[in-house]
């Protein structure tokens, strides 16, 4: 996976905005990204902080680009467009005092064209990643919210899950007028299929995407298995491109034998690589399920839906997920 995606990026440069650039995993993945010449990374920090943590872990990062909020001579545009981005939601001292923190600069960086990617979140929550690019990046036209997925590899098995990191549950949302619907939890459901499976497209999978439930065809009922259902005909509309089956019990989802005896005729029972869950808790189960149990290695979380590429690292990872998720961020751009 990794070679293609380099193969892309080499013939179309990138620079990456690291929000941590004091951080060892950080400078010791921006080294190597150095040397190996496809990636360009750009740190954000106080320049002395960045080399002497450098000097200190062996590091070479000589020639890369340091930021420091306190400094940047682009501030005062930043502190501008920011407040033209939050539509008097801020005043102009809340959104310096924002901008000084590395999350919202490194974002406003992309906002700014300055970099292409953020990968963040070493030593901060995936919502403060989420946060400032949801108010500075946005959703792109036509999304109505934000996703994940995970791409797990095991040899030359690839598959893709999706949500496991963003959304905890889908509910309508209603006109405070009226109280009609106005994008059903179904339809958000659909829109996370759609890029999910676009997501894994991107990555070199052929999606065959499974509306996961405890239900296969109606087998049970329950306010769930009517989401996943609904969600699934829904998402069949939004990408007629491919294979999109539901709701089914996983067993169901990758067993031809037990796929074709539940939900016979189905193009996607027995054979899916692309599994969309009905909430959070399920999908973060099942992904960890296949990493620690199946021997998956699994990338991500994947933001889908935001106007650029910006990616969450896990507060425990090491430098070569730092890497990784670098080259998997910017291939995004």
């Amino acid at each position: 996976m990794f070679e293609n995606l380099i193969d892309v990026l080499k013939k179309n440069p990138r620079k990456i905005v690291f929000t941590e650039g004091a951080d060892a995993r950080i400078l010791e993945a921006a080294a190597r990204l150095k040397r190996a010449g496809f990636l360009t990374p750009v740190l954000v920090g106080c320049a002395a902080d960045v080399k002497a943590a450098a000097k200190k872990g062996g590091f070479d990062i000589d020639g890369l680009e340091i930021i420091d909020p306190n400094s940047y001579d682009r501030f005062d545009e930043m502190v501008a467009k920011m407040v033209e981005l939050r539509k008097g939601k801020m005043t102009p001292e809340e959104c310096a005092d924002n901008l000084k923190k590395s999350n919202y600069f490194g974002t406003m960086l992309v906002k700014m064209g300055v970099a292409d990617a953020l990968l963040g979140g070493a030593t901060y929550s995936t919502a403060d990643t989420v946060r400032p690019a949801l108010q500075l990046i946005k959703t792109k036209p036509g999304a109505h919210l934000v996703s994940s997925c995970f791409i797990l590899v095991r040899k030359d098995e690839m598959l893709c899950m999706g949500d496991c990191a963003i959304n905890i549950s889908y509910e309508d949302n209603l006109d405070k007028a009226t109280g009609e619907v106005t994008f059903s939890a179904a339809d958000k459901l659909a829109e996370v299929g759609m890029e999910t499976a676009k997501t894994a497209a991107r990555f070199g999978i052929d999606p065959k995407v499974a509306f996961l439930s405890y239900s296969t065809k109606g087998s049970g009922k329950g306010v769930n298995v009517d989401l996943a259902r609904n969600a699934c005909e829904k998402c069949k509309a939004l990408i007629p491109e491919y294979p999109v089956d539901g709701e089914m019990q996983f067993d169901a989802a990758v067993s031809p034998t037990v796929g074709q005896l539940k939900f016979p005729g189905s193009k996607v029972a027995g054979y899916a690589n692309t599994f969309i869950f009905p909430e959070i808790q399920s999908g973060n189960i099942g992904y960890k399920i296949a990493q620690r149990l199946g021997g998956f290695a699994a990338y991500g979380p994947i933001l889908q839906g935001l106007n650029a590429p910006i990616n969450d690292l896990s507060r425990g990872c090491n430098a070569e997920e730092v890497y990784q998720m670098s080259i998997i961020t910017a291939a995004l751009a």
